[in-house]
């Protein structure tokens, strides 16, 4: 059987799309570093749910494999490659994160971009030529038409995270001119659900709601999000695999939203109305590198790739807020901020 590799599989996409790849018996083998960005134990819990999942759903032991490697390890992807017959990587490994970007240019231009061209260089050497690459809505800086489309010009990232993805996809596009690889690169929207990573807004906001403490609000609220559910984005990656098993030598770029945009102060009103307890707010000037609104065209992924969003906001918040509650008393409040 084929093997599907899977970077950052540990992580809040990663883990996932693993459960949902094992779910439709592929084989994977998943790559990740599990760095101190954030708690580390939080990933390796994600991973024991993968495992208790494969053993409640009987499947088969040796269909998942996990190295704890950083994809710059030249080396070690060697390796994983000469020892797996791999015939699809999915990218998602990054350091992700605007404002942490900003404080930390060098380290997310080395492994954003010098891990991306390590997994392309192994790729090359060993014959895998389809290639999925998590790219950012964020490539799309202050762009003032919308919705943002994927022929847009992405010229003018506002921080170093977004240059960074904007690098990565034009790397992956070198690759496809010069060695005739099938690559996809997906503008993921504002992920959020169920493992949501716990630096991102709504998990603190929710966690912060919960406990009564102020929530830090840049700006005015009016600041507008395209907010994609996890399962509408996994939905999306699944679907970029059917297109790019069919496809020979292509060179796609994709936006996966929602299409539809909620303002941060909407967004705190409906977490809100969910907890069923008022937000304190601590009003806060912006942030540099925060873009003012994101918005997805999708008419191309529904067209090309069949994608579909179906994840109300309203229905996502709740979702995410029942799995906050269940991992809270899980993990003993591990989840918290």
């Amino acid at each position: 059987m084929s093997t599907i590799l899977v970077t950052g599989g540990a992580g809040f996409i990663g883990s996932s799309l693993i459960d949902e790849l094992l779910r439709a018996n592929k084989k994977v083998v998943a790559v990740d570093n599990f760095n101190n960005y954030y708690n580390p134990k939080i990933k390796e819990n994600y991973i024991k749910e993968i495992l208790y999942n494969m053993t409640r759903l009987s499947i088969e032991p040796d269909n998942f494999t996990l190295y704890r490697e950083d994809i710059r390890n030249r080396n070690k992807m060697e390796e994983i490659f000469k020892k797996h017959e791999i015939s699809i990587i999915i990218h998602l490994a990054a350091m992700a994160g605007v404002r942490s970007s900003i404080e930390n240019p060098d380290l997310y231009y080395d492994i954003n971009i010098n891990g991306t061209l390590t997994l392309l260089e192994a790729a090359r050497k060993n014959g895998v030529d389809k290639f999925i690459f998590a790219s950012s809505s964020s490539v799309y800086g202050n762009n003032k038409k919308v919705p943002f489309r994927e022929d847009d010009p992405v010229d003018q990232p506002i921080s170093p995270y977004a240059a960074s993805k904007k690098a990565g996809e034009l790397i992956c596009y070198t690759y496809h001119h010069l060695y005739e690889m099938s690559i996809a690169c997906l503008r993921f929207f504002t992920v959020y659900g169920p493992r949501q990573r716990p630096d991102l807004a709504i998990n603190k906001f929710t966690q912060l709601i919960m406990t009564g403490q102020p929530i830090p609000v840049y700006g005015n609220g009016s600041t507008q999000r395209d907010y994609t559910f996890i399962g509408d984005i996994i939905d999306g990656i699944m679907k970029t695999i059917d297109w790019i098993n069919k496809e020979e030598k292509q060179y796609e770029i994709f936006n996966l939203g929602e299409s539809k945009t909620i303002t941060l102060n909407e967004m705190i009103a409906t977490i809100e109305r969910a907890l069923d307890i008022q937000a304190v707010v601590n009003r806060l000037p912006i942030q540099p590198g925060d873009v003012d609104k994101t918005f997805a065209d999708i008419l191309k992924a529904k067209a090309v790739l069949g994608y579909q969003p179906g994840k109300t906001f309203e229905d996502g918040i709740n979702d995410y807020i029942k799995w906050l509650m269940r991992y809270k008393g899980d993990q003993k409040g591990l989840f918290l901020c």
